[in-house]
Order: structure tokens, then sequence, then C-alpha cells
């Protein structure tokens, strides 16, 4: 599934709507460039050995989104052609891996989309103890009860039930904004659209008048 918001329009509706800011940690991005990707997270942790992934998609539904704890570790690819094989067989949106990837021309080819921190060619080497554990992103846990949204600037995780609230926010900002980018190139400055003088001297009256509301009191985006 195609993301149906930039994450970073998702990241301030998220703030515009008291959806706690979960973020993927920088640095993760798209194998394929322009890649983008939104479903249901279904959760797994790595604990170097695939059958992992196999009970994972056992219970997958179409569309959703394997996403991978593996620590973060950059000693070792936890993913390659074959299970992003068995996660289109399966019907996924595709993966999103806290950690590194390997067989990328095979990954490319197959085109389903794949988030990582990179490539690399060593595959696991160690085998851990598969003990029940929260799946974690980055400082974030993750769940089946989450959506996933990753694209260029990075990968979001927002709670599956304020995922419309958090939608519906993000497309009255992105409005706002492309009308204002329109303005912009029509020749009206973003100082001009936001009075920015008319803010500078409120400022100057009330030091607590912050550029945030005075864009909420006249209707403008920039920043949430």
């Amino acid at each position: 599934m195609t993301a149906p918001l930039p994450t970073p329009v998702a990241a301030d509706a998220c703030l515009r709507v008291g959806v706690p800011l979960r973020a993927a940690p920088p640095g993760i991005g798209a194998v394929v460039p322009g890649h983008r990707l939104a479903g249901r997270v279904l959760p797994v942790r790595h604990h170097g050995s695939v059958d992992a992934f196999l009970a994972a998609l056992g219970a997958a539904l179409p569309g959703d989104v394997l996403v991978i704890d593996n620590a973060g570790r950059t000693d070792e690819a936890c993913i390659g052609d074959l299970v992003l094989l068995e996660a289109a067989a399966a019907g996924l949106a595709g993966l999103v891996v806290w950690g590194l990837h390997r067989d990328t021309p095979e990954l490319v080819e197959i085109g389903l989309p794949v988030f990582s921190y990179g490539r690399y060619p060593l595959g696991p080497v160690r085998l851990d103890p598969a003990e029940p554990a929260p799946v974690r992103f980055g400082p974030h846990e993750v769940s089946d009860a989450d959506h996933v949204l990753a694209d260029e600037d990075g990968v979001l995780f927002v709670p599956a039930d304020r995922l419309e609230d958090v939608l519906a926010a993000g497309r009255r900002i992105q409005d706002v904004e492309r009308r204002q980018a329109a303005e912009v190139r029509a020749g009206r400055t973003l100082r001009q659209q936001t009075e920015f003088a008319d803010y500078l001297s409120r400022r100057a009256a009330d030091p607590a008048y912050t550029f945030r509301r005075h864009l909420r009191r006249i209707g403008g985006e920039i920043e949430e």
C-alpha cells in the first residue's frame, strides 16, 4: 500500500491531534529510492534464524507490513531475497527492518518495498534463544495494533485506532501547505502570508506569543 500521507505531514498531524510521536531512528531508508509504504504492523523479533519470519507470515493479512526487530545490528543482514519472496507470496505490502538487508539486486527486481539501514553481505552466524519479548523499533515498542508509514523521509508508527484522526488532520495540513506553496510561487512570500510583521509586533508586546500560536490564529501552516 502506498503511504497515504508523507511522513513529515503525518508527524505534524500526530502533534495536532495528540498522538505520541514514534519514529524509526534516522537512517532507515528504502532499498529502491522513491518507494513508499503503509500498512498494519506485522511485528517479529529476529533471533538469528529465518523461522521467526515464517512463523509471523503464517498470521499475515493482505497488506500487512513485516516490521522486523533486529536491534539495529550492523554486523549481519537479517533478510534477503527468499524472505522477500515469501512475504510477497503472503500478500504483504513490504518490509521495514531495524537492521540490514542483503541480496540487493534481487530485492530491487522483486520490487516489494523494503526499508532498512542498508546493505551488508553477511547473514546471521548466531542463534539466540527465541524468548518472548516485545518487538521494538529503536526506542519504541510496536505491535499489530499499530500502522506504519514509510517514505524517503523515514518511518513513522501510528496507533491503528487513531489512524483516521491523523489522516484527516494531515490532509487539512497538506491542503493549507499546498496553497501556501502555490502562493509563494505566484509571488506572495511566506512572510506576507503569515503576516510576519504583525507577529513580530505582537511578540514584542507579549513575549509569550509564539509563532505557532500566531499561525493557528491566522489559519496558516509551516510548523506544528
